[in-house]
């Protein structure tokens, strides 16, 4: 919206132009994507061999108390224990996700507040500021300059980051011989936006397709190699170029704000948990430069 309305715009004409665009953008990215995830999700849900899962469940049953003395040839009912997660996991997920009033709520108003935010931004800013006492006012400019740019960054870095990750995830299923690879490799994408455990979620689902795709665990090793290296990558060059330094926070504070998060807010806190974080830790950090330079003046 700045640089349109540096280009001339006004600022409801800009922040209308990148709504149009955006809306523009997704509702041809859905009519060329949709039929294809579309087909994929049929195909998965018809060509799944439930009695080769069965099957190949009961040899892993037969093999882990056979070679693993402390079970003491207990049946270990696996068949039956993975039918109720599955069966959990799914009751979990309508009654956190699948809300329809709350999904369409959400909806509505999420576009409304962007908007506004976009369009009365600086009114919004210029208030906060004016009703801060003199002493402090370029301390809270500062402060609001530095947590825009952080937040506005760590977004950017992981859309990008999220993006990538699901392009090489789609290209090595897909390379691999993986079915389903492109519905896979798209989740596999997204889930990275929850840091830690939104990959192994990916691999794990790409795993146990791959499995009973061929019966055997050969596609399944390729499927471990193939996301040890894309994890990586995404460690060693995308995140330090992409991601670094946007929240500048510890990799135990990330993981604790993850865990935390999802325990108190689901699927959303494991989300924003972590930029949230990081905002609290920026004004902390600011605020606490910000006395001891007013103590020694």
């Amino acid at each position: 919206a700045n640089f349109l309305e540096s280009r001339g715009m006004s600022r409801t004409s800009a922040t209308v132009a990148i709504f149009a665009g955006f809306f523009i953008f997704t509702g041809i990215s859905y009519m060329f994507f949709l039929p294809l995830l579309s087909g994929e999700i049929q195909a998965l849900q018809s060509g799944l061999n439930h009695a080769k899962a069965g099957l190949m469940i009961d040899r892993l049953e037969d093999f882990l108390v056979a070679n693993i003395p402390f079970l003491g040839g207990k049946d270990l009912n696996l068949l039956s224990r993975l039918d109720n997660s599955m069966a959990k996991t799914g009751d979990w997920i309508f009654d956190h996700f699948l809300d329809t009033a709350s999904v369409i709520t959400s909806m509505i108003l999420i576009p409304f507040i962007i908007f506004f935010l976009m369009k009365d931004g600086r009114e919004f800013k210029k208030a906060f500021v004016n009703i801060m006492p003199n002493q402090h006012f370029e301390f809270t400019l500062y402060l609001l300059y530095k947590l825009n740019a952080q937040i506005g960054n760590y977004l950017r870095g992981q859309f990008i980051d999220a993006t990538i990750v699901g392009v090489l995830s789609v290209g090595a299923l897909w390379f691999i011989g993986v079915k389903y690879f492109f519905i896979i490799g798209t989740f596999t994408g997204l889930a990275n936006l929850i840091p830690y455990f939104g990959p192994i979620a990916g691999a794990t689902i790409a795993i146990i397709v791959s499995i009973l795709q061929t019966g055997s665990f050969e596609m399944a090793l390729y499927v471990v190699i193939a996301f040890t290296l894309i994890k990586l990558f995404d460690d060693i060059l995308i995140q330090p170029i992409v991601v670094a330094r946007t929240v500048d926070m510890h990799p135990l504070m990330v993981l604790l704000s993850v865990l935390i998060g999802g325990r108190l807010f689901g699927i959303l806190g494991m989300l924003l948990s972590v930029p949230i974080v990081g905002f609290m830790k920026v004004v902390a950090h600011e605020s606490i430069k910000n006395y001891r330079r007013y103590r020694e003046v």
